[in-house]
């Protein structure tokens, strides 16, 4: 265990899972072939998550009722949405993901996938595929020692240790591994490591690529998509069908937002579409909390996500050029929803030039967003036409803000940006690989 180190192996990427993780399920697929792609070894490690410290506990009943919880309403409204976009995308790749009925402990899983990975790579790649499809079907009982190994022997392992190393050397070397790989920083799954910098999430999997392919041209987006496709800034011929306008939820004051802006720009571009901007006031990105000499696992996991967070916000933008200022910031942006709401009664290209330019300059620290004489001068740089812009907005405009927000609320929308398509949302940009396939009646392969 001395020789273990989090952020580096002998292989160019290293790979962290977990099998209860519907995440790194759907990450499964395209990251092998990602690896394929590219010939080159891929260095998997267990991280078994303590979902609890972070996220509360739960159990279901037989009937899939809530039997015991623990989490809050906005943990659930997260988990839920968590599960049904990882179900869909599993589902148009032919795998089923059923949901569970507990927090499973799955380290005996990790044991097992250490002590296959002692037997060759082609027995550890076995294992995972025997492992995960029956766990997401809810076949396979992962707290079972004897149903791990049976698994272990169905992927061509020797077994005859395996008793032994479970609860002698393999139980060691798993904890000491998951204190190291946590106090590491890496915090979930499934999380990528290249050259000792860490990215979570399968959405990062186009960077990672890029970066292990010789960095050749701009660096690429969040998106899930298929790696062999059409890069992002040369897309392939697509036509649609629908005449609707694409609905995008944003949040001036978010930064998401104002990264999914330009990517989302381009693909109503490129599909010859509108798009309709709707605001909706989205909860803060809070500051990681000071570390402390007290702090549990789930402060501390609290910590190292905001640290994440910030970090990947900063690279993505920096990679397209992008200003992003303080990005704590959290100031009272109805008067700019409104605003909003009102331009969006004009031409689409009005609506586009208003968010446009709140974006750039309220990124820039260069606009207040309650400023009502600031935004004004924007609508009327926009070409907005401003008769009954001020009634609007001590009368009717603050009751149009809260009848959408009670709108969007009841149809499960929590943040943003999110994507309204086909009576689905779709939460972050990554999804515009997606959305581009559904508003061209499908053609071609699913994103993954």
């Amino acid at each position: 265990m001395n020789s273990f180190d989090p952020l580096r192996s002998s292989a160019p990427l290293i790979v962290y899972i977990d099998v209860k993780s519907p995440f790194a399920y759907v990450a499964r697929d395209p990251t092998y072939a990602l690896g394929g792609e590219l010939g080159i070894e891929i260095d998997w490690r267990p991280l078994t998550l303590d979902i609890p410290s972070y996220l509360g506990s739960a159990r279901l009943d037989s009937q899939g009722n809530v039997a015991e919880s623990e989490r809050t309403d906005e943990q659930w409204t997260a988990v839920k949405y968590g599960y049904r976009d990882a179900r869909r995308y599993a589902a148009l790749n032919g795998h089923t993901l059923r949901g569970t009925v507990k927090i499973w402990d799955s380290s005996l899983a990790a044991i097992g996938m250490m002590f296959a990975k002692r037997q060759g790579r082609e027995i550890e790649r076995r294992y995972l595929d025997r492992l995960f499809e029956p766990f997401w079907k809810r076949e396979l009982d992962i707290e079972s020692p004897e149903v791990i190994e049976g698994v272990l022997e169905e992927a061509g392992a020797e077994t005859a240790a395996f008793e032994t190393f479970l609860v002698g050397e393999g139980r060691e070397l798993h904890d000491a591994m998951q204190r190291a790989i946590f106090d590491a920083g890496i915090f979930g799954v499934p999380s990528y490591v290249v050259e000792g910098e860490v990215f979570f999430g399968r959405e990062n999997l186009p960077l990672v690529r890029w970066l292990l392919s010789g960095q050749t041209g701009r660096a690429p987006d969040i998106a899930y998509r298929h790696l062999a496709g059409p890069p992002p800034d040369e897309p392939a011929l697509a036509t649609h069908s629908s005449s609707r306008p694409l609905r995008v939820c944003i949040d001036f004051k978010n930064p998401y937002c104002y990264l999914a802006l330009e990517p989302t720009l381009a693909l109503a571009s490129e599909l010859d579409l509108e798009v309709e901007w709707l605001p909706f006031v989205a909860r803060p990105v809070l500051p990681p909390p000071p570390a402390s000499a007290g702090d549990d696992r789930g402060a501390r996991h609290l910590r190292f996500r905001g640290e994440y967070e910030a970090g990947a916000l900063e690279r993505y933008a920096r990679m397209r050029g992008l200003v992003i200022e303080d990005i704590y910031r959290y100031p009272d942006s109805s008067v700019a929803s409104i605003g909003l709401l009102w331009v969006s009664r004009q031409s689409a290209d009005v609506q586009t030039r208003f968010v446009e330019s709140v974006f750039g300059r309220y990124w820039r620290q260069a606009l207040d967003l309650a400023e009502v004489d600031a935004l004004t001068a924007v609508m009327t740089e926009v070409g907005a036409d401003l008769s009954g812009w001020s009634d609007y907005l001590l009368g009717q405009g603050p009751r149009d803000l809260l009848a959408l927000r009670s709108e969007l609320g009841s149809a499960q929308l929590f943040h943003v940006p999110s994507y309204l398509v086909e009576d689905e949302i779709f939460l972050g940009r990554e999804h515009l690989p997606m959305i581009r396939w559904l508003l061209t009646d499908r053609q071609g392969q699913p994103p993954i």
